[in-house]
């Protein structure tokens, strides 16, 4: 199908959280699509991913649901064994490689993938938000992908740098930088924060990079106005990034506001 929208895309009420866990260094580097992508390391040779939700309340091309699963790399130059600031966007060529990218509708699917060769399918998710936490159940057919759950726990700062992304489109590495001006509460090593995987073929990829059974990092975006533009390419002939193709279908977007515990 073709989507018809205007770029860029504008974000401006969502409720967004994530993890990091540490994953397997050899594992990661076999999923870069090009030899000038480097995962960013952590002592002893481990690679990072990141496992984000976010619940999109207003934007320009309506409510819908996304989960992203990434892996932070460099481009063009190895990183040093721990990046700065844990994962620092001003060192040159940071970004964040797709590696799935599901959402809730077909019109943000459509558009992912053919202006940004995003890998995204169509999805179910169910968002939980509550004072204590937030958890989204990632499922398709009924069929268990991934259960995110991030405590609200951690140190609140401003964050101005840009999210950016890596994708494939066309045999093309395209880099997107995106704009956004966030309020984030961050915890190192929370506690009560888990990715839980089932046996869908995605959720099956993610445990073959061998995840750590506890994240390193969460984060809650408490505000985080952004703005999607279309993306520059920055690498040509690299090798395809299709991602799982999923079926055509609607998706299910449900969100649960629950009252705080007693």
């Amino acid at each position: 199908g073709n989507a018809a929208f205007d770029l860029p895309i504008l974000y401006s009420r969502d409720d967004a959280f994530a993890l990091f866990f540490t994953i397997d260094g050899e594992a990661a580097q076999r999923l870069m699509p090009s030899p000038n992508l480097y995962p960013v390391r952590m002592t002893g040779g481990k690679a990072l991913l990141g496992v984000a939700a976010f619940n999109y309340i207003e934007t320009s091309i309506g409510p819908y649901g996304e989960v992203a699963v990434v892996i932070p790399v460099v481009h063009g130059r190895k990183p040093p064994a721990v990046l700065p600031a844990f994962m620092e966007s001003k060192y040159g060529g940071f970004g964040n490689l797709v590696l799935h990218l599901p959402v809730t509708s077909v019109k943000p699917r459509d558009a992912g993938r053919g202006v940004w060769g995003y890998t995204k399918f169509v999805a179910d998710m169910s968002f939980e938000v509550s004072p204590e936490r937030l958890v989204c159940n990632l499922s398709e057919h009924g069929e268990h992908i991934l259960t995110l759950a991030v405590p609200r726990k951690g140190i609140i700062f401003r964050d101005k740098r840009p999210l950016i992304t890596y994708s494939v489109l066309d045999g093309n590495l395209i880099r997107t930088v995106i704009p956004q001006h966030a309020v984030l509460m961050a915890g190192w090593r929370p506690r009560n924060a888990y990715l839980r995987l089932g046996d869908h073929p995605v959720g099956k990829s993610i445990a073959e990079l061998g995840p750590s059974s506890k994240p390193l990092l969460s984060r809650i975006y408490l505000y985080r106005p952004a703005i999607l533009p279309a993306g520059e390419v920055v690498e040509r002939n690299v090798a395809p990034m299709d991602g799982y193709g999923g079926k055509y279908r609607r998706g299910k977007h449900e969100v649960m506001y629950i009252p705080g515990e007693e």
